[in-house]
């Protein structure tokens, strides 16, 4: 996989961090559904990898967990600290975590590894700092996600605009010889014109493109063609994004 500019990264989202939960429906509804395969068992100690301002951190820590919430951004940490929703706190990156193997009985990473270089090797991390028996839990966005974006820029410009996320059979690769089981599911996120989706994006940080380009300011001309190009239904702009939500166990 490509490498990617992990500060370029940081950036993007310490300047979303303190309206960040605004944005987060997304973030909202993959937890869910990541929740929804852990079947409610409690984590004596988690680690909330990628843990943003922390709302999960907090989640895990009301229910009695000792919580550790790690973020690439300061921002992010800082917001995350101000809300007292964790124990710890780690400025740290998910593919090089600063904590000792078989650590945590719960490893949580909330659509966080899709901004690492190496989905194996961020894994293997997560993997690395549970202890026998506990789980890594991650979600992650798949290839195909934001076609709606993607079509209404074609009528702009040939540029990317999207990231580019892995395939189905490049994520069953980054998991092979674990103990693991997954599961697809759409999300399709409604807006009431395009700036509102595109600004969804820009509100949790999700504006750094793999490829690196600066965000430039759209024209009026631009963005009335973006608006007439997204694919619209009922009057309303969707954004529809492919989740892959796993849960390895650990031998």
């Amino acid at each position: 996989m490509a490498q990617v500019d992990k500060q370029a990264i940081a950036a993007a989202f310490g300047r979303a961090a303190s309206h960040y939960e605004k944005h987060a429906e997304l973030q909202r509804q993959s937890a869910d559904a990541l929740l929804a395969r852990l079947d409610g068992r409690q984590y004596a100690r988690v680690l909330d990898a990628g843990c943003g301002p922390g709302r999960m951190s907090r989640y895990w820590r009301e229910l009695g967990s000792e919580v550790s919430a790690l973020d690439l951004s300061s921002q992010m940490l800082t917001e995350a600290q101000r809300h007292n929703v964790a124990h710890y706190y780690l400025l740290a990156d998910i593919e090089a975590i600063p904590q000792a193997t078989a650590t945590f009985d719960l490893a949580w990473s909330n659509l966080a590894v899709q901004w690492c270089s190496d989905l194996r090797g961020a894994l293997s991390e997560l993997y690395r700092v549970v202890r026998p028996g506990g789980r890594v839990a991650f979600s992650t966005l798949a290839h195909g996600s934001m076609p709606e974006l993607r079509q209404a820029w074609q009528a702009v410009d040939d540029r990317m605009h999207a990231n580019r996320f892995l395939s189905v059979e490049q994520l069953e690769k980054a998991l092979r010889g674990w103990d693991v089981e997954y599961q697809m599911q759409a999300v399709t996120l409604w807006f009431d014109d395009a700036l509102s989706a595109m600004r969804s994006l820009k509100g949790i940080g999700a504006t750094h493109l793999h490829e690196g380009r600066e965000q430039r300011v759209l024209t009026r001309s631009q963005l009335h063609q973006l608006q007439l190009a997204w694919p619209q239904q009922q009057g309303k702009y969707p954004l529809t994004y492919h989740l892959f939500l796993g849960v390895i166990q650990r031998d």
